[in-house]
């Protein structure tokens, strides 16, 4: 049996050092991968002249399955995002935001555990239609919905549920402003809703859950939504856990994957030693579910858990005085 041969993409600012600390925690914990590295981002544009260079969208085709450090996408150039760009590129559909609460972080809420499922190709995010007046005082852009992409998103959110034992899935919509888009998508999402008998199902205007979220968000169990409402939903989840630092993605299509970390490349503390892992060490384990690993990724989240809870070496985020690296040991002895 050949060894799984995992893509990896450093990314800008703290990405190689986050990454870079998830392969010694990979490694650590046994799984035997390759690595084959590309570059994308602003390190890409400086050493290849291209944001994503051919060589990377190649090197993640082969291989199926990449972990990516935070990528820096050039603001107000011109520049399409780059994540927006590789998930339309391989049809990764689907984004995958688990949110769990861990104790010893510094998050207003015990007890979290939430899945947000963001379709991840269509929606405000399609860049149909972006045009702006030759006298810049008016910008218009698309919103296109189909009921394939709808159809597809809600039923991964449901098969998620139902093989990870989840009870109850809510979809969020603005159906009642956005008739034609958000109508189509909360249409679908009770067709396919009256599949699963076995799960509860609601939904929930996309202002009215941000309230919830804030005010309940116990409710909450698997949340499936649209593009531009997942991105915005999908931090505050993260905001209810202690932050984006906390928080791992998954972007999944028919058979290609791209675990992340989902924050910033903190260009203002990159090579200081500062950095918290925890996000893409968490997004691995997504990635070590994905390939049916469930051993392993439990030996990681179990070390990390510890790590946090008892205090032991955490970044200053997590309260602590420690860097990267002294993090990285912390979890390293409990493998």
């Amino acid at each position: 049996m050949s060894k799984q041969t995992i893509t990896v993409i450093p990314g800008d600012g703290i990405g190689p050092s986050i990454i870079d600390a998830t392969i010694q925690v990979l490694n650590k914990a046994g799984c035997d991968f390759d690595y084959e590295y590309a570059d994308a981002g602003l390190t890409a544009l400086e050493n290849h002249g291209d944001l994503v260079p051919e060589s990377t969208l190649e090197l993640i085709k082969k291989n199926k399955i990449t972990l990516k450090g935070p990528l820096t996408t050039p603001v107000g150039e011109g520049f399409t995002s780059i994540n927006v760009t590789l998930r339309k590129q391989f049809q990764l559909y689907a984004n995958v935001r688990p949110v769990l609460s861990f104790k010893g972080t510094k998050a207003r809420y015990e007890d979290i555990d939430i899945i947000t499922i963001r379709e991840n190709t269509e929606g405000m995010y399609s860049g149909l239609g972006q045009t702006t007046s030759a006298d810049g005082a008016q910008a218009e852009a698309m919103s296109l919905i189909t009921r394939e992409g709808a159809e597809r998103i809600v039923t991964f959110a449901y098969e998620t549920a139902r093989k990870e034992g989840r009870k109850k899935v809510t979809a969020v919509h603005k159906a009642n402003i956005l008739k034609s888009t958000s109508g189509l998508f909360l249409k679908v999402a009770r067709e396919v809703a009256a599949k699963y008998p076995d799960i509860e199902s609601t939904e929930m205007i996309v202002d009215n859950c941000c309230m919830q979220l804030v005010m309940n968000p116990a409710q909450f169990d698997v949340i499936v939504t649209t593009n531009l409402f997942g991105d915005i939903l999908s931090d505050l989840c993260a905001g209810l856990v202690g932050g984006l630092g906390m928080a791992p993605g998954a972007n999944i299509g028919a058979d290609c994957a791209i675990f992340e970390a989902v924050h910033g490349s903190a260009p203002d503390i990159a090579g200081k030693n500062l950095a918290n892992p925890t996000s893409v060490i968490l997004a691995a384990i997504q990635m070590l579910e994905y390939l049916g690993m469930n051993e392993k990724a439990e030996l990681i989240r179990k070390a990390i858990i510890d790590v946090i809870e008892s205090g032991d070496r955490t970044t200053g985020d997590l309260g602590g005085t420690h860097g990267t690296t002294d993090f990285t040991q912390a979890v390293l002895e409990r493998l």
